[in-house]
């Protein structure tokens, strides 16, 4: 699949969030392909021992390698893909980490933080404290300290804040929202609806064209369970069940990972929904052409089978003929007794038949028993 096809899926999927540079080299199937040719290069240069032949190019045994190894570069690039989503959230953080303030902090508790830190990084006090700074220090001090004031105006507002906590920074450029149903309508409406329709007429479209032919069910699927996951989410009071009671619990305690937001939570599982689309285009033809080529492998086995067992059948049958030549060789010349031959010979082969079926012989053996139970004693045929 082409880079403007992964380009153009990867919009649908991440408008908000940008994709990586390193996104393209790595998705184009001849990046991966050379890279797949180095790891089984090196492969073979551990796993088989000196002396020992390697798999010739494009044998069974070979395509089998590399359809493995393939798979898992794939597999872990699509976990780069992941972790770099991570890293870029843990980057950009949040206003509760700039605050540095938990999730549950009070209203007085931020505006307590936020005249702390206001006292430190006002720019007047930056200034006075530092008279030969340079304008540009001047100015980031500014950014940062209206960044600071931003966070706390919006943590400090119910309605802005359960916004922001489920669509992110970009409610603080919402005009005309002042109630909490204007925020969700608003965010359902630009970052849910819009999103998603897009996302979906683009895989029709895509569709309609001849790509994606592999997996269409898995992808529509994809699509709509991340619709209902993201719709659920922006619009309950509680941030989700397995993020409020699993991850965020599990991230505190065991690791120094920051915990995720339900805007944080809905960028992760675009980027997981992006990685199993590219799963899905890359591996998929991957996967299939191994299928086919183990049912061709399979097929042409059985045909080898069935010419064997032709073959045999063949011989079997030559040889049964010639032995009844055999038999019949003392015959030969007189048609009268060969004639009588043949009928005694197929009148016996009947028989033999009918008396070889389970149900004759057991219907013989009923009748039998039941004869030499009624005989009178010392009667003939009751022992």
């Amino acid at each position: 699949m082409s880079n403007k096809m992964l380009s153009l899926l990867g919009w649908m999927f991440l408008p908000n969030v940008g994709v990586s540079p390193f996104v393209s080299p790595f998705v184009s199937p001849p990046s991966q392909l050379l890279v797949t040719g180095w790891v089984q290069s090196i492969y073979y240069g551990l796993a088989i021992r000196a002396g020992d032949p390697r798999p010739p190019p494009n044998s069974a045994r070979w395509q089998l390698h590399r359809r493995r190894i393939h798979t898992l570069v794939i597999t872990l690039y699509l976990l780069f893909i992941i972790y770099e989503a991570d890293w870029e959230l843990r980057r950009s953080g949040s206003f509760y980490s700039s605050l540095g303030v938990p999730f549950g902090a009070s209203e007085r508790d931020i505006k307590s933080r936020f005249r702390r830190l206001a006292a430190l990084h006002h720019p007047d006090k930056i200034s006075r404290s530092s008279p030969g700074a340079s304008s540009g220090d001047g100015s980031s001090a500014g950014d940062f300290f209206i960044h600071l004031k931003t966070a706390s105006d919006v943590l400090t507002e119910p309605a802005q804040r359960f916004a922001y906590e489920r669509f992110g920074p970009d409610i603080t450029g919402w005009r005309h929202c002042v109630t909490l149903r204007d925020y969700v309508w608003r965010g359902l409406r630009t970052q849910v609806f819009q999103h998603y329709g897009l996302g979906a007429a683009g895989l029709f479209a895509l569709g309609w064209l001849g790509y994606f032919e592999f997996g269409r069910y898995w992808r529509w699927m994809t699509l709509l369970i991340l619709c209902a996951f993201e719709a659920h989410t922006v619009t309950r009071p509680r941030f989700p069940f397995f993020v409020e009671t699993l991850v965020n619990p599990f991230l505190v305690r065991f690791t120094s990972h920051v915990p995720y937001l339900p805007f944080q939570v809905i960028a992760l599982a675009r980027h997981v929904a992006i990685a199993i689309a590219i799963a899905l285009s890359q591996l998929g033809p991957v996967l299939q052409a191994g299928r086919n080529q183990e049912a061709a492998a399979s097929e042409k086995a059985l045909q080898l089978n069935l010419q064997r067992l032709e073959t045999t059948a063949s011989l079997m049958d030559a040889d049964t003929t010639r032995l009844m030549e055999l038999e019949m060789a003392p015959f030969a010349g007189d048609p009268e007794v060969i004639k009588n031959m043949r009928s005694k010979l197929k009148e016996w082969l009947v028989q033999n038949t009918i008396r070889a079926d389970p149900m004759v012989r057991d219907a013989l053996g009923r009748s039998l028993q039941k004869r030499r139970v009624d005989a009178p004693a010392g009667a003939k045929g009751t022992q």
